[in-house]
């Protein structure tokens, strides 16, 4: 049974929602994943979306570009909770996705990661379900350790090697 719907208006949005699946899969959490235009196919849209819930989803992750409105409109059927992913767009740089998803009107909450953060949209979907799964929780607080352990191993490399070097390094 899937506990977080991922919902994408276009392949295009496919590598930045694939952040969101990476981390997910890491973390161990169960997930679906779809393509489905909440313009130009509603009503199909409005299916998927009122079925999640039998389904067994507890969090949506729905990312989108321009006018961005499959996050509010996944928010508005969906009862639990909605992350929303503005992409970036050639258009405006993704500004234009970001202020549609964050400028829901009340009662309509849409929580909302970076442009392109499809990594913290994962993250932040694996918090919401670990207030009720202690195993969960405890992997998070592995992954979370894991990103502490990373940066301090970068740093004693730094300081063993200087930092052109280092710099060196990252350009290969």
């Amino acid at each position: 049974m899937a506990k977080v719907g991922i919902v994408m208006g276009s392949d295009s949005d496919m590598p930045v929602m694939a952040q969101a699946a990476d981390v997910l899969t890491k973390l161990g959490v169960d997930f679906e994943m779809t393509i489905i235009s909440a313009h130009r196919e509603p009503d199909i849209f409005f299916h998927y979306a009122k079925s999640l819930e039998e389904k067994g989803v507890k969090v949506v992750i729905a990312g989108a570009g321009k006018a961005a409105h499959l996050p509010g409109m996944c928010a508005a059927l969906f009862p639990m909770p909605v992350i929303g992913i503005p992409m970036k767009t050639s258009d405006l740089g993704g500004v234009d996705s970001l202020y549609s998803i964050v400028q829901m009107p009340s009662g309509i909450p849409v929580a909302t990661v970076a442009i392109n953060g499809g990594t913290n949209a994962g993250i932040l979907a694996a918090k919401i379900l670990a207030t009720s799964d202690e195993a969960l929780l405890d992997r998070l607080k592995v992954y979370s350790e894991s990103l502490k352990n990373d940066v301090a191993s970068k740093a004693e490399k730094l300081d063993q090697i200087g930092y052109k070097e280092y710099l060196g390094q990252m350009k290969k």
